[in-house]
């Protein structure tokens, strides 16, 4: 992801066509190792394409993924007056529950992995 990012950042800057020096310098101001063969295969791949094409086809592909979580429902509080406790306190229990679940913030990864 970092050697793609750095190949948008290059173009957005003003270079149509950047080398492998130019992402390994972009890497490097901001502290990032650039790993060679990851640069080259960028490059190879994406020679001679235009940018905003591939953008496109990347776009129509992302389309087909299915990107839906699974929802928790939580009971909602009945208007009867004996038994609008108890539904009450099981929503509050399984709120808490999730809670301790979304621990890891990054989801795992990094941006520059």
């Amino acid at each position: 992801m970092k050697v793609i990012a750095a190949y948008l950042l290059a173009v957005l800057g003003g270079n149509a066509c950047p080398s492998a020096g130019d992402l390994k310098d972009i890497l490097g101001s901001v502290g990032a190792e650039a790993d060679d063969d990851r640069i080259e295969l960028l490059l190879s791949e994406v020679k001679g394409k235009d940018i905003t094409e591939l953008i496109a086809s990347g776009r129509e592909k992302l389309a087909s993924v299915p990107s839906g979580g699974g929802a928790v429902a939580a009971a909602a509080p009945t208007a009867s007056g004996g038994g609008g406790a108890a539904p009450a306190a099981e929503a509050k229990k399984e709120e808490k529950v999730e809670e301790k679940e979304e621990s890891d913030d990054d989801m795992g990864f990094s941006l520059f992995d």
